[in-house]
């Protein structure tokens, strides 16, 4: 049962957590359940990719010792590819030999976005000085207490001045204010020398419990578990440094009181904001979680003594209970932040220095709000501040502004060629500039309460389209067009292509980033929005088949599968509403537009039904096919055929020269699942 008291935070994914339970195979018993988790990064398409390494190599002109392994694969819904890449060299590691092979429908390689340069072959494949060496160098770097290092792994570093073989030592410890340190250094196999070193540990600041009564996502058994359906749970360290903690459970599933004395209420803080940074990038973004694989994370609270600090170390969130232990670090801003960081990691891997770090910083820095927009807590009113309620100066001011970052008296507004050697805290100033202009434009303006007013570094005016569209923009960017060690000219290239991927050649969107780029100074580009006019209107549903999972979707997490309990009608994929056999709402959207020159303009969509329900008179379960918030077609427990696909198709002439919301839901009570599966969604103008 799910319980909202005043002040005290209750288990709301509840009945969700109960209902999960394996697939209905067709004419399963009544009241059956089915596993619905979000669509991840297909597998299949990965182990493909990869058993066509050895012949992508060879066309790409690689080195004849290069080995290719598969990091990652988008597919487009025009069944395009983006295949992300790292490298081998007669068998070595080649830290910085990343890169992204675009294909098209057909396996054709159309272009290629190389890290630095195609070339990885060092001067010398022999190295000069020994492991012990590299060994004591890595010491020396970490500077930490408890300290142990790896031996040495000979590897391959590219950089910008070309390619030497190296060692690579990771340093683990505990720093003086105990933080955890895991410090990858690289040192020259030819001279000895330090070549840059990177830390796993990506950290930020806080200080408070914030979110107020909210609904959790807890799991039944003998007690009540802090752990959602996606698997985001919370542990308590109890002032620990090391290890995972204790689960926290509770007898009621009313968690906490709002107050540091009660150990839950940080949990609460910390499992809430877990849980919205999962559900932000599966419902607006179309990823299943940090590791695009459906799974969720664990946050670690009350870490340390007087621990005045969060930070991601790869695999958990961790945060410090503050001075005195009295001020739990917990803000949602900090969750959001640095779990990006950990989806950074599982795509572009942008390093934590030069350019790349400030772009590190800044992706983290506008998911994290993305977060608090779409999470739009009361108690956190959302902004284009970072760290706001944490009053980690003493003065009520934020960490960082993102309309002028230069307010906090260290970050940068424009971008230049010295931007690189600053700490990436400060060189992610202009993206997150970039990010506001895109959103809202230049100029003085108040939203949310918030006044804002932020200048252009080339005087120019420029008109913002909307946060959403521009996260939209930037993952794309990241996980498409960005690698490794790409810069603030990558950012801009990528930008542009990224709008023009999603939403046509001369758009209003592509045209606002690319100005928004130019008026933080980014480096130009030769690639264009291109075009003059709007891409054509009335272009088919993207995705309408389901078979690139969430992409183009909005909506509830799960009901796009390839789960096999019921057949898609074509492909692998369908729109699975239903068949969960307890109460449950699921819905999935998506806008279009209508020509206005369509003479008979429809869409078309496939349903099959089937349901374990016996009445002949009632219907419990039931679904709805919407245009703009109006039913133009429903289904229940009652409609027939059964277990077959039949074609439906609503008349679009009524909306010639508009926007189009089409959205497919349904409802389900306590008992008997009726499963309504769609598939094969298309537009005819």
């Amino acid at each position: 049962m799910n319980r909202l008291k005043s002040g005290l935070a209750t288990g709301g994914l509840l009945a969700l957590a109960l209902a999960i339970s394996p697939a209905i195979p067709a004419g399963a018993a009544a009241g059956a359940g089915r596993d619905k988790a979000p669509a991840p990064e297909s597998q299949s398409l990965k182990a493909t990719e990869q058993s066509r390494a050895a012949s992508s190599a060879s066309a790409l002109g690689l080195a004849s010792g290069e080995k290719l392994t598969v990091k990652s694969v988008i597919q487009d819904a025009n069944g395009a590819t983006h295949v992300r890449y790292e490298r081998t060299l007669d068998g070595l590691r080649v830290i910085g030999g990343d890169f992204v092979s675009h294909k098209d429908s057909s396996g054709a390689v159309k272009s290629v976005t190389w890290n630095y340069r195609k070339n990885v072959t060092p001067a010398t494949m022999t190295p000069s000085v020994s492991k012990s060496e590299a060994h004591q160098a890595g010491l020396a770097a970490s500077k930490a207490d408890k300290e142990t290092a790896t031996p040495g792994e000979l590897v391959v570093f590219q950089s910008a001045t070309g390619p030497k073989l190296a060692y690579e030592v990771i340093t683990e410890g505990i720093k003086a204010d105990q933080t955890p340190t895991r410090l990858h250094t690289i040192v020259d196999a030819t001279t000895g020398k330090t070549l840059t070193s990177w830390d796993d540990i990506k950290h930020g600041t806080g200080n408070g419990i914030f979110v107020g009564s909210v609904t959790l996502g807890t799991t039944a058994g003998t007690s009540y578990t802090m752990k959602d359906s996606h698997g985001n749970y919370t542990t308590d360290l109890n002032q620990a440094t090391s290890g995972t903690g204790t689960t926290f459970t509770d007898a009621d599933d009313v968690w906490g009181n709002g107050l540091q004395s009660n150990r839950q209420s940080a949990a609460v803080d910390a499992h809430y904001g877990a849980g919205k940074t999962y559900d932000y990038y599966n419902t607006q973004l179309g990823r299943a979680g940090i590791w695009n694989n459906g799974t969720g994370a664990r946050s670690r609270v009350h870490y340390g003594q007087n621990y005045v600090n969060a930070f991601w170390d790869g695999t958990q969130m961790t945060y410090g209970d503050g001075a005195g232990n009295a001020a739990p670090l917990v803000e949602l801003d900090v969750a959001g932040h640095e779990m990006s960081h950990g989806v950074t990691e599982n795509t572009a891997g942008l390093n934590y220095s030069g350019d790349a770090g400030g772009l590190n910083e800044a992706t983290s820095d506008i998911f994290g709000t993305g977060v608090e927009w779409y999470s739009n807590n009361p108690s956190d009113t959302p902004d284009y501040l970072i760290g706001e309620e944490i009053n980690i100066n003493g003065n009520g001011t934020p960490l960082r502004y993102m309309d002028k970052p230069s307010k906090d008296g260290a970050s940068k507004d424009c971008w230049s060629s010295s931007l690189g050697g600053l700490d990436p805290h400060y060189s992610s100033g202009p993206l997150n500039h970039w990010y506001y202009l895109a959103s809202e434009g230049s100029g003085a303006k108040t939203i949310n309460g918030t006044s804002y007013n932020s200048p252009t570094c080339n005087a120019s005016t420029v008109t913002g389209i909307g946060h959403l569209k521009v996260e939209k923009i930037w993952y794309r960017t990241l996980s498409t067009y960005l690698t490794s060690s790409s810069n603030y000219a990558a950012a801009r290239t990528g930008v542009i292509k990224a709008a023009k991927d999603l939403y046509g050649a001369g758009s209003a969107e592509c045209t606002a980033v690319d100005n928004a780029m130019a008026a933080i100074s980014a480096p130009a580009s030769t690639e264009t929005c291109g075009g003059t006019t709007p891409p054509p209107t009335g272009a088919a549903l993207t995705n309408g088949g389901f078979e690139s999972g969430q992409t183009g979707w909005t909506g509830t997490s799960g009901p796009i599968t390839n789960n096999t309990g019921r057949p898609a009608r074509t492909g692998s994929w369908k729109l699975w509403l239903g068949g969960n056999g307890t109460t449950a709402s699921e819905n999935e959207s998506q806008t279009f537009s209508v020509p206005s020159t369509a003479t008979s303009p429809t869409l078309t969509y496939y349903i099959r039904i089937d349901t374990a329900e016996t009445t002949t008179s009632t219907a419990y379960d039931k679904a709805t096919v919407q245009l703009n918030g109006v039913t133009k077609a429903s289904f229940s427990n009652l409609s027939t055929p059964k277990a077959s696909y039949v074609a439906k198709t609503l008349d679009l002439t009524a909306y010639k020269g508009t926007n189009v919301t089409l959205k497919f839901a349904s409802t389900e009570d306590s008992s008997l699942q009726t499963s309504f599966v769609i598939d094969d969604v298309s537009t005819n103008f």
